[in-house]
């Protein structure tokens, strides 16, 4: 992934990422700001992802019902998301009409208009998603290990935040959280497709380089280390099977370690895309957990995986219990495969093997302009879009020995986090 891309900041911190594809007359524009649930104080949790909800009610330009109707009428789709470190919008248009879309993201930056009905009919539409969640045991349980697995860091709140906070937050609040962190300085613009980039810059310099500058809010937040002591977290409800997790701390996205994390992932449990849209996929059944767990009869099915944060984050493993076995046995079975890796490594062959599904899982994840585009944001958010385009090179430099010195340093049964979802 070595194809070259432009990089600008206009005079107000906007940074723009550029990155042409004349394959198709297609073009991607994703704005990607600095702010998700990481960025949320005690009492505000949520407040990030019903902001991302409200950018769709409109401004005095563009109503509701205008954005999605004039982005699907010419040919394209739209679409948002938040995480834990930030918020993301987009748009993939026909070539011709991307002005439309850069048009329409620069407008809602600085005049969404958060109309007080508008904000009420949406704090139902959130708690209504929030309860959802929790009548769902695998949500039940990821917010059970989450809440166990950080003591103080944002990371332990679901994105969806608190219900006691989605009902107290005020339309003041989401406002004054939107004109604080939707600032062309706290933004990343990635666009790819079929554009030449001294074009773009104009277009993009006429929309976005007339908003001001905000002071954004500063966040000093205390990384969390290892997981510690080992403990189990319980949660029961009705259920057809047994669920679980078992979760580690993961080091941080622009962390060296993360490399051969990747490595590792495959090896234990089948490779895992970065990628959100989750384009493509290989069958973990020749990872070692599939073939402990699942073939021995202990599980009915598993998987692992981790994402790239701005802080250590955590490495999940999920399994569904077969009928009539005891979670026990899948947590042992686990803590002596991993192990059997701190004692003996991995071989060669694994390696090759990580390698090659790593190489598929990555091209997969980029086959289209869109997630080309998502790529250049997303790694920005963490640390470069050189993140990205060395990845392979980075996984082809991983050793046995890093991976078995990775399984030592983060998957210890010390540091491990057990939650189980029964009906028990």
């Amino acid at each position: 992934m070595k194809e070259q891309y432009s990089k600008y900041i206009l005079d107000n911190g906007l940074t723009v990422l550029l990155k042409e594809i004349h394959t198709a007359p297609v073009i991607s524009h994703w704005v990607w700001y600095r702010v998700g649930s990481r960025n949320e104080l005690p009492g505000k949790t949520g407040i990030s992802h019903w902001v991302e909800h409200m950018q769709f009610k409109g401004t005095r330009k563009y109503s509701s019902e205008d954005m999605d109707r004039m982005i699907s009428r010419q040919g394209g789709h739209m679409n948002a998301f938040t995480y834990l470190d930030w918020t993301a919008f987009y748009e993939t248009m026909p070539a011709e009409k991307i002005g439309l879309a850069i048009e329409m993201e620069a407008d809602r930056m600085v005049n969404s208009l958060y109309d007080p009905e508008e904000v009420e009919s949406e704090r139902m539409v959130v708690i209504s998603e929030r309860e959802g969640m929790e009548n769902e045991p695998t949500s039940r349980l990821n917010e059970a290990v989450r809440k166990a697995a950080f003591l103080h860091h944002p990371y332990r709140t679901e994105i969806i935040g608190e219900k006691e906070d989605l009902y107290r937050i005020t339309r003041d609040e989401l406002y004054e959280h939107y004109r604080s962190h939707y600032a062309p300085n706290n933004a990343v613009l990635a666009v790819t497709g079929d554009f030449e980039s001294d074009e773009m810059v104009r277009m993009i310099e006429a929309a976005y380089g007339g908003i001001p500058a905000q002071t954004i809010p500063e966040y000093h937040i205390e990384a969390e280390d290892l997981i510690r002591p080992a403990q189990t977290v319980t949660e029961h409800g009705p259920c057809d099977v047994t669920t679980m997790q078992m979760v580690w701390r993961a080091p941080a996205g622009n962390d060296p370690d993360i490399f051969p994390l990747t490595i590792l992932d495959s090896v234990l449990s089948g490779p895992s895309s970065l990628n959100m849209f989750g384009q493509g996929s290989i069958s973990n059944r020749t990872s070692r957990f599939y073939q402990k767990l699942v073939k021995s009869g202990l599980a009915i099915a598993i998987g692992g995986g981790y994402v790239t944060t701005i802080d250590p984050y955590i490495y999940t493993l999920s399994a569904f219990v077969s009928p009539g076995r005891d979670p026990s046995e899948i947590t042992e079975t686990v803590h002596d495969e991993i192990g059997r890796i701190i004692r003996d490594g991995i071989s060669e062959k694994e390696l090759e093997k990580a390698r090659k599904q790593a190489r598929a899982m990555f091209a997969y994840s980029c086959e289209n302009i869109t997630n080309q585009a998502y790529w250049l944001g997303y790694s920005s958010m963490f640390s470069t879009p050189e993140w990205y385009l060395n990845y392979m090179e980075h996984l082809e430099q991983v050793t046995a020995a890093d991976v078995r010195n990775i399984a030592e340093k983060y998957f210890r049964p010390g540091h491990c986090l057990t939650g189980i979802y029964s009906s028990n």
